[in-house]
């Protein structure tokens, strides 16, 4: 699988096609019972994420677990595999490489991603609790010389960290970043964001994207105004990149149609709510709540082990499944079937599998 696999986009055409609208879900890693990755049922979670018709696909984060990037050969071969996946269904799907580590760390990867086809650089901030905003800053302006960079606030309980306004204000100074994925999981945290969005000279070309798992309906459907210069400025998240996404993803696709629907008629059904609350419930079991998010990332892996499309939803790292999630996702499967895509899942598993 050597050589780029897709063509590179242009930040201001990947800009266009991230504020039409889109579905990025965050790719989790398939492994068998022994703990190796699992190539057959990664391929084959790739071609549903294409088939479900997902704008894009995000590797190498959070739900990709992060441990993935202690090797970084496997995490090359995985990049590569999504990214052949892509090009063999016609290679329109957005591929989205998270990277984590120092500068330099970061930049290699960037690079290793920009040469698999990887048209954008998610900067995750797993493991830099320590580091300065000025470093992260450095980061992504290096980062920003080889891909165009998607900045990302992620929550405290899975290894994120608390960024002020300045850290934002300043990165949205840098003309390599396109987006923004909100995912502190606070509101008061993803308005610091966007406000300081509203207020920058370049609020009109960095998109949002929600990562806030458990607000994802109002998050899109929610415009955020600002008067600045006598001229109303409105921003909202333009879509999502987002783990919950990694199931469901085709009701996800569904779902986005109807906001967007809705906000161009100025006017939010009540159905709309409803469903908000229905994918809310799913999320909790999903997510592990009532364990402060401690088998969020096995929890995605459940659900697609229950499904068929993995063999098991254990982890590189320490994480698991607690007492009972398994049970709890169970059920949100039998109460919301049509949420997490279980008839067009069955339909089509052993196709995908093949």
């Amino acid at each position: 699988m050597a050589g780029v696999l897709t063509e590179p986009l242009r930040s201001d055409v990947l800009t266009r096609r991230l504020r039409s609208g889109v579905v990025i879900p965050a790719h989790p890693l398939a492994l068998d019972d022994g703990g190796a990755v699992d190539l057959r049922a990664q391929r084959a979670l790739t071609r549903y994420y294409l088939a479900a018709g997902a704008h894009g696909m995000a590797v190498g984060v959070h739900t990709s677990q992060f441990e993935l990037h202690d090797d970084r050969g496997l995490l090359e071969e995985v990049w590569r595999l999504a990214a052949s996946e892509v090009a063999a269904a016609g290679g329109d799907a957005l591929l989205v490489a998270g990277l984590t580590g120092d500068t330099a760390d970061a930049v290699a990867e960037a690079e290793i991603a920009a040469a698999a086809g990887y048209q954008a650089a998610l900067l995750c901030g797993w493991g830099m609790a320590e580091v300065t905003e000025e470093a992260l800053l450095d980061r992504a302006r290096a980062v920003g010389e080889v891909l165009p960079t998607m900045g990302f606030y992620l929550q405290e309980s899975v290894g994120g960290r608390r960024l002020g306004r300045d850290y934002w204000r300043r990165l949205f100074d840098l003309e390599s970043v396109v987006a923004v994925k909100t995912a502190p999981f606070d509101r008061y945290r993803t308005n610091d964001v966007v406000q300081t969005l509203l207020e920058h000279d370049r609020w009109d070309d960095v998109v949002v994207l929600t990562g806030n798992d458990d607000t994802i309906v109002h998050d899109l459907i929610t415009p955020y105004r600002r008067e600045v210069g006598g001229t109303v400025r409105e921003v909202r998240a333009a879509g999502g990149l987002l783990g919950q996404w990694a199931v469901g993803t085709r009701a996800a696709v569904q779902l986005l149609e109807k906001v967007r629907a809705a906000t161009a008629e100025g006017a939010v059904p009540v159905d709309l709510l409803a469903d908000a609350s229905a994918l809310v419930d799913v999320n909790a079991a999903v997510f592990d709540v009532d364990n402060d998010f401690a088998g969020c990332v096995p929890g995605v892996n459940e659900v697609l082990r229950q499904q068929g499309l993995v063999r098991t939803a254990r982890c590189l790292g320490p994480d698991v499944l607690s007492p009972g999630q398994a049970e709890l996702i169970a059920t949100v499967r039998e109460r919301h079937p049509d949420l997490l895509d279980e008839g067009f899942v069955a339909t089509h598993v052993e196709e995908w599998l093949a």
